[in-house]
């Protein structure tokens, strides 16, 4: 009878063992946050100055490069950045190869509702770029017709198409603004300060920008990540309110736009 009885105590301490083990797991699950415990992975362009791209001597750097870095520290990780096209950044995150897009994406009520996004940490000015004297386009609503060289799933892409712009296709305002140049396009809608640091760069390009944000509407940027990471949402809300209430996000604004555009 003894016997018998240590055989089912040992049985059923194994089942709790096991139940046990596997209710920890789960739960360990549950707490993760990031795809590599401690490394808050941001997937970016890497080729969108000056929100990132390469220096001089190849480091990735730029205002939404350093933004990662300073959020990455105030939640007491590593960083890692994963480079892709624009197209392909967002279904990069689907497929969870980063834990965060931080990529001058726009807060939306669509994005919202499909995945999670941080407060905001720049309030974008938008641009309408042409050649230099082109009267016939001085407004948004101007483009009707026209032929604009734009990413076709940013906001300015979308923007472009529903005013009733011809949309030739690009990977970002690099090649944009190679369209324009050489006269295979109109314009651009872009960020009027990414036309602003290409334009340091290329100071005789015959074009020009005119700033169209009140008729586009303020979008401001967030960190975008996927529906079911609500507990690093917080993380990145409460690092985000710390940056801003120690001047980070203001700094690093003047510093690459010259002005603090991260406020509304």
């Amino acid at each position: 009878m003894n016997k018998k009885i240590t055989i089912i105590i040992a049985g059923l301490l194994v089942i709790i063992t096991a139940v046990f083990g596997i209710s920890q797991l789960t739960s360990s699950n549950k707490e993760s946050t990031t795809i590599k415990s401690g490394t808050f992975t941001v997937g970016l362009e890497g080729t969108y100055a000056p929100f990132s791209y390469h220096d001089d001597k190849g480091q990735l750097t730029g205002f939404e490069v350093e933004i990662a870095r300073a959020l990455a520290k105030k939640m007491d990780m590593k960083v890692n950045f994963v480079q892709s096209k624009w197209d392909s950044l967002i279904a990069g995150l689907n497929s969870k190869r980063y834990d965060a897009v931080i990529n001058n994406i726009g807060i939306t009520d669509e994005r919202k509702a499909n995945y999670r996004m941080s407060s905001a940490y720049l309030y974008p000015r938008a641009a309408l770029i042409k050649k230099t004297g082109d009267s016939s386009m001085n407004q948004l609503s101007d483009i009707k017709g026209k032929t604009m060289a734009q990413s076709v799933t940013s906001n300015y892409g979308k923007k472009a198409k529903a005013e009733g712009a011809n949309i030739k296709a690009v990977a970002g305002i690099i090649e944009a603004m190679n369209l324009v140049t050489t006269n295979r396009a109109d314009g651009s809608l872009n960020d009027l300060g990414a036309f602003e640091n290409w334009k340091q760069s290329n100071p005789d390009a015959d074009v020009e920008a005119v700033d169209v944000s009140k008729a586009m509407g303020s979008t401001p940027d967030g960190v975008l990540m996927n529906k079911d990471n609500k507990k690093l949402q917080e993380k990145v809300n409460k690092a985000m309110k710390e940056l801003r209430e120690d001047g980070t996000l203001t700094k690093l604004s003047k510093k690459y736009f010259n002005q603090d555009l991260t406020k509304e």
